[in-house]
């Protein structure tokens, strides 16, 4: 399984140069609020193709006065039955500051999915508690960020349809768009939309179907995708779908010019999650359910992961212990220890996490650097 051996920060958010070995499997990154913690999380969560957990501008990384930043890892990674060792770092790139620049074992990579051959991660911040209160955008977002970590082509798709849509909505606004050029943007968007929701929708059934999540001591849930594209794919083929979405865009072109946006899509999706055992929506629970679910699912997603491709993810969580009551910490405890990766766990309060004591290394962010927490 993949473990994080050493990571380097170089004037990375509060970090002027940390060089770190972790003494276990399993870190808990303690300290006051503003001390770091999360900034060590998403320096690891930048190794991986996207913008992070916090989804930051790459304008946003750099240490205060500085111009470039850098993260480096090295990965202890399965090579043939036997461990191998990968380095891998992404910073600024040297011409072009404002861009990222990712290299692999010293080789510069054109394509940031090569990393996601061998490491993958997930992740749970403080943010996402917010998930079931916010709008689809947030939800869908969440939900990509998941097909990602199983599917690295899955980003290449947003990506296309997202630059398709776009175009298309600036050319209805310019009230002079040529019909073949429409129609070639459409048929984009047909292919490419067609695909994201098939790949949403496979990762939503597997998720479904996990029956081992109602051992986990979390509330087991179901999701359910709204979209007209998904309950299409239920019924027909992908060809059939994409035609049936090509003839729907072209259609509905004067509507779309006055909405500004496209009224069909792979972007006219959300996602709901209920309690498996109750049939309670995420939208009607306490905020301590709440939380609960997203646990429950990050742990069932970490679990598919492994099965999947034969290897777990680094397990990233920022504050994870608010908003959950004794019992539900005490099987969090335990479906840690039955992980075979690298876990990262965050919080301001040691004494909340004594549990782990005989198996994690306890650090604090000190002055840029990590000290030990006896």
């Amino acid at each position: 399984m993949a473990h994080l051996a050493r990571l380097v920060l170089t004037d990375f958010r509060n970090y002027r140069h940390l060089s770190w070995t972790p003494d276990a499997p399993v870190t808990v990154v303690v300290g006051e609020n503003g001390s770091g913690k999360t900034n060590l999380l998403e320096s690891v969560s930048l190794l991986l193709p996207g913008r992070g957990l916090r989804g930051a501008r790459v304008a946003d990384l750099p240490r205060h006065g500085c111009a470039r930043w850098g993260v480096a890892a090295r990965i202890h990674v399965p090579d043939g039955g036997e461990e191998g060792m990968r380095e891998l770092a992404v910073g600024s790139d040297p011409a072009r500051p404002e861009r990222r620049t990712v290299r692999l074992d010293g080789e510069v990579l054109r394509n940031r999915a090569r990393v996601s051959d061998f490491l993958s991660a997930v992740w749970l911040t403080p943010q996402m508690d917010r998930l079931f209160q916010e709008g689809a955008g947030g939800r869908r977002r969440f939900l990509d960020r998941l097909v990602l970590a199983m599917e690295p082509g899955h980003g290449r798709e947003l990506a296309a349809y997202d630059h398709a849509m776009m175009q298309r909505n600036r050319l209805l606004g310019d009230g002079r768009a040529d019909p073949a050029w429409l129609c070639a943007l459409e048929d984009a968007m047909a292919r490419h939309g067609v695909a994201v929701m098939a790949a949403r929708a496979g990762l939503v059934a597997l998720l479904n179907a996990d029956e081992e999540a109602l051992c986990d001591g979390f509330p087991a849930t179901t999701l359910h995708l709204e979209s007209e594209v998904a309950e299409r794919l239920r019924h027909a083929p992908a060809l059939m779908v994409e035609d049936w979405l090509r003839e729907r865009l072209a259609a509905s072109r004067s509507g779309d010019r006055a909405r500004g946006s496209a009224g069909h899509g792979a972007h006219r999706t959300d996602l709901r999650l209920h309690d498996r055992a109750t049939g309670r929506g995420a939208a009607h629970s306490s905020t301590g359910q709440q939380k609960a679910m997203l646990v429950g699912l990050v742990l069932s997603h970490a679990r598919l992961i492994a099965r999947m491709r034969g290897q777990a993810p680094l397990i990233l969580l920022d504050e994870p212990l608010v908003h959950l009551d004794e019992a539900r910490r005490a099987a969090l405890f335990r479906a840690i220890g039955r992980l075979d990766t690298t876990v990262m766990l965050s919080g301001t309060d040691a004494a909340q996490f004594a549990p782990l004591r005989d198996q994690a290394a306890f650090v604090m962010p000190r002055d840029g650097n990590l000290v030990s927490v006896p």
